[in-house]
């Protein structure tokens, strides 16, 4: 089922958990699809179509339990897994993304999303440390996978090196990346990529200022 599910819907699930996350609710608390579609910025009618996708979630001119649609979402999501990490180029941004990522962990305990290794090639950056986490030589991520289950790849390396590390990382069995470097990957049916292109996101954002 997760395959036909659109990507646009999943990211509105992602901003529904996020909102019902932030609010203080008790047992007996409801919200309606409109008052989700406003903090969504979409409308309650989308809101609905959305998660009648999963399941009948509430109640007619009620609307739906706050707690329990947070329960929902949070099972449709698998966010209540830890998703373990490893972050191949410790540049400046992969340095930042670790660093961030570790101080989340710290501050937000049951935050999901763990660093569990760092991969470069540059003989000066294999054998130091961030925030307590090793860089490992890229040829190591295979051993360092085995013993920590790394699900996701963050690529942080310049736009040349890119598809070779994604396929390297694939060939050693990771299916999931979240792609930093300014070059669309090919990757097969069978793996996920996002990317997140700083660049281009502030030259589209230019355009209309």
């Amino acid at each position: 089922m997760r395959s036909k599910i659109p990507d646009v819907v999943i990211r509105r699930l992602v901003t529904y958990l996020r909102i019902l996350t932030d609010l203080d609710a008790g047992p007996d608390d409801y919200i309606s699809s409109a008052e989700i579609g406003d903090l969504a910025a979409v409308n309650s009618a989308q809101v609905r179509k959305d998660l009648a996708l999963f399941g009948e979630f509430g109640k007619q001119g009620v609307g739906y339990p706050i707690l329990g649609l947070r329960n929902e979402l949070i099972e449709i999501l698998g966010a209540d897994r830890q998703m373990n990490i490893g972050i191949v180029g410790v540049g400046e941004l992969g340095t930042a993304l670790a660093r961030y990522l570790t101080s989340r962990k710290e501050t937000t305990p049951n935050y999901r999303f763990v660093v569990k290794g760092l991969f470069d090639v540059d003989p000066d950056k294999v054998g130091t440390e961030i925030d307590g986490v090793p860089v490992r030589h890229l040829h190591e991520l295979e051993q360092v996978m085995a013993s920590n289950e790394i699900k996701i790849g963050v690529i942080a390396v310049p736009a040349q090196a890119a598809q070779d590390v994604v396929n390297y990382a694939i060939s050693k069995g990771i299916k999931g990346f979240l792609n930093f470097a300014p070059v669309r990957i090919k990757v097969p049916s069978h793996v996920r990529i996002q990317n997140s292109d700083v660049t281009s996101d502030l030259q589209e954002l230019g355009f209309y200022l």
